[in-house]
């Protein structure tokens, strides 16, 4: 006779569980002892009691309560939030809510028609200590956008637009009679009009056939749809701005400290327009030299509240894609008026310091000059007569390089982090076609301009905290940049330590010297590109906001953003409150600047993204024509659908889909930065060097399909 088995009871701890789960799912209900145990399939009587005892502890935690007797109810503690909506490509989301360090999680299907970037309200349920908090989109506050660019697939009777951004999950419905003569596989532009939060599509209307995909113009302007990027001023601007006289008055030269007779010169690439920045430097004897960083007074001709200035607010920054500028500013104000161009007055905002031999600081001075440039360098030329140390200026270029040498060591002595990312340029020809990829180079040229800009950044934010603190709170316009989150930066080290780098995170200090320590380890090596591009995504982002921290890249107490004001409007904030506290004025609206420099944050944020797309869109195009071509390659990223590599010799990125890898079935290890093969323990590491073999280019989804060979 067979031996009756028992039944096989849960234990506490998983009933326990299974009730906290359940609560998560139903947090505004309320259930008594039978429903819950129905619920559970808790049906012998040992788990019967174990589910009252479970109960008994979730009370005395504070987990749930009992409403009345016999029914219990989650405690839902800040139960609605609001946030911005940062989706996954699957269509679940994170909901970054400002001030809280951790995201709250919400399903796909808990969406609510929520998209990418929009402000929404969430319901938060409670979650276990060791869980990240989840939630549901109760209501979408503000959309960012409703305006999609995709290809339109018509069948007899309806047509559907299928999205260019990835991180829009859905395929929007458009009727036959909304088409605009939108054709079968055309790119177009729609316009969500209506969306039933029952049904799973929206619907919406084209408003604009963009042409063929694949196409430079085409997609060029699909990405400048896709990121709302403005592709004109409006005719109010431009009126204003053609109305500015471009004489400067001579009771203005009056007012401002005269440098049109001391030895002042820009450095800026090749092919640029807008000049920001000028340098000037005199020999003051006894080895001390006063040091002008002259940048462009943008503010004197942008008058605050006008229609030029609004738009440049609106703007924010000027959007740098692979064949144009989208400039913040009109051309009259960008390449004309502010900018520094040579022989040629020009009015400026400066910091001027006393340095000593050692680049220290003696002395300093903040106000409104006048300058005249009486050379325009290349990077290339000014390069040119530092290795050579003959040409124009070149007395005064050795003696600033000399001085920025020494800012520099200080500032990495300081705990500063030294990415030198290599970064790629595309020489395009007439009609947009990708010829070559070039490596952009920084040299000393590159260096020094930077080294001067930080330091006047550095002081003019140092400058108003500490009169700030002497006085009352001054509202300012900070560039913060806050240390690294623990657990990515334990990932990281992780990873690191895989090729044999150690980085010690006991405190900043040690931090930042191994860090240091590691980015010169690599210099010039295979994993050099990857750890860069990891270390750096490790980083907190820098933002633009009133609060003074400290700006931990680059290991200084106070830092804010002055030297661009024809591409960056926080710097025109900067120059007007500067302006404001020099002439000894009171404190501004808080509240009013610090929304101002969120909206700056977040065009920044546009604008990157904006770029890197028309980047992606470029490598695509370009290793279109190297389809069935081997490259020697490093693995760059590792996900669960797919292993990502960069080529070496050119930083195009491409992906080796987990589904077309035949001979082995591989499971992602996240934690471990790698795919192992199920039968055969083969594994793919972050970092790892590959051969692959480029198997498709697709313009469309800017996409590059790989495989490996061998």
């Amino acid at each position: 006779m067979a031996t009756k088995k028992k039944p096989n009871h849960k234990s506490k701890r998983g009933i326990k569980s299974s009730l906290i789960n359940f609560f998560r799912e139903h947090p505004t209900e309320s259930f008594n002892y039978k429903q819950l145990g129905a619920k559970l399939e808790l049906h012998a009587h040992e788990e019967r009691q174990l589910l009252l005892e479970s109960l008994l502890n979730l009370i005395a935690e504070g987990y749930i309560i009992e409403p009345e007797t016999g029914k219990y109810k989650t405690v839902v503690k800040n139960q609605f939030v609001e946030g911005r909506v940062d989706m996954t490509r699957q269509g679940a989301a994170f909901i970054i809510v400002d001030g809280e360090e951790n995201d709250v999680f919400v399903q796909s299907n808990q969406m609510n028609t929520a998209l990418n970037g929009d402000i929404v309200k969430v319901a938060v349920r409670p979650s276990r200590k060791s869980k990240r908090p989840e939630g549901e989109v109760v209501e979408i506050i503000k959309r960012l956008k409703t305006e999609f660019t995709g290809v339109i697939q018509l069948s007899q009777k309806f047509a559907f637009m299928v999205p260019d951004n990835q991180k829009m999950n859905t395929d929007i419905f458009v009727p036959i009679n909304k088409l605009n003569g939108a054709k079968n596989g055309e790119k177009v532009l729609v316009a969500i009009t209506d969306w039933d939060p029952k049904q799973k599509n929206p619907t919406g209307k084209v408003l604009k056939v963009l042409g063929k995909p694949g196409e430079h113009q085409t997609e060029m302007n699909s990405i400048i749809y896709e990121y709302n990027l403005p592709q004109e001023f409006p005719a109010i601007v431009e009126k204003e701005s053609e109305a500015i006289k471009e004489e400067i008055p001579e009771l203005e030269i009056e007012n401002r400290w005269d440098f049109r007779t001391v030895p002042t010169f820009t450095i800026d690439p090749a092919d640029a327009k807008d000049f920001d920045d000028a340098l000037s430097i005199r020999d003051l004897g006894n080895d001390q030299w006063e040091v002008g960083i002259h940048i462009a007074d943008v503010s004197y001709y942008l008058k605050e509240e006008s229609e030029l200035d609004k738009e440049a607010f609106e703007r924010a920054t000027s959007v740098y894609l692979v064949d144009r500028v989208i400039p913040m500013l009109p051309e009259k104000l960008s390449n004309n008026l502010c900018s520094l161009r040579p022989d040629e007055d020009k009015l400026c905002f400066a910091v001027v310091v006393v340095l000593d031999e050692n680049a220290m600081v003696q002395k300093e001075w903040y106000g409104r000059t006048v300058i005249r440039s009486q050379k325009r360098f290349s990077y290339e030329e000014a390069q040119v007569v530092l290795e050579t140390k003959e040409g124009t200026f070149s007395k005064e270029l050795l003696t600033l390089n000399k001085l920025a040498y020494k800012l520099r060591e200080r500032k990495f002595a300081a705990g500063a982090i030294s990415f030198e990312t290599e970064e790629v340029k595309f020489k395009l020809d007439e009609n947009g076609k990708p010829l070559e990829v070039v490596k952009k180079v920084r040299k000393d040229a590159h260096k020094l301009i930077e080294d001067f800009m930080l330091l006047a950044n550095r002081k003019v934010a140092e400058y108003v905290f500490k009169k700030s603190k002497n006085l009352e709170t001054l509202p300012f316009v900070y560039r913060v940049h806050d240390q690294p989150n623990e657990v990515k930066l334990e990932a990281f080290a992780k990873l690191a330590a895989g090729f044999g780098y150690r980085i010690d995170t006991k405190n900043e200090k040690t931090l930042a010297f191994s860090l240091n320590n590691l980015l010169k380890n690599i210099e010039g090596k295979p994993e050099q590109n990857m750890l860069q591009s990891v270390a750096i995504r490790t980083m907190a982002k820098a933002i633009y906001t009133t609060t003074k921290t400290s700006h931990y890249g680059l290991a200084f107490d106070y830092y804010t953003h002055f030297t661009s004001p024809i591409r960056r409007y926080p710097d025109v904030m900067v120059h007007r409150l500067l302006a404001h506290y020099l002439a000894g004025k009171k404190g501004v609206n808080q509240d009013k600047i610090e929304a101002e420099s969120k909206h700056c944050s977040l065009m920044e944020v546009r604008a990157s993204e904006a770029e890197r797309a028309s980047i992606k869109y470029k490598q695509v195009e370009y290793m279109s024509a190297h389809v069935g071509e081997d490259f020697q390659g490093i693995i760059s990223g590792v996900t669960e659908w797919g292993i990502f590599v960069e080529i070496l010799n050119n930083k195009c990125e491409g992906m080796v889909r987990l589904s077309n890898m035949n001979d082995d079935h591989y499971i992602f290890e996240e934690e471990r930065f790698l795919v192992r093969g199920h039968n055969t323990g083969k594994t793919y590491q972050l970092g790892g060097l590959v051969t692959v073999k480029i198997a498709a280019a697709n313009l469309i989804q800017r996409n590059i399909d790989m495989e490996f060979v061998g």
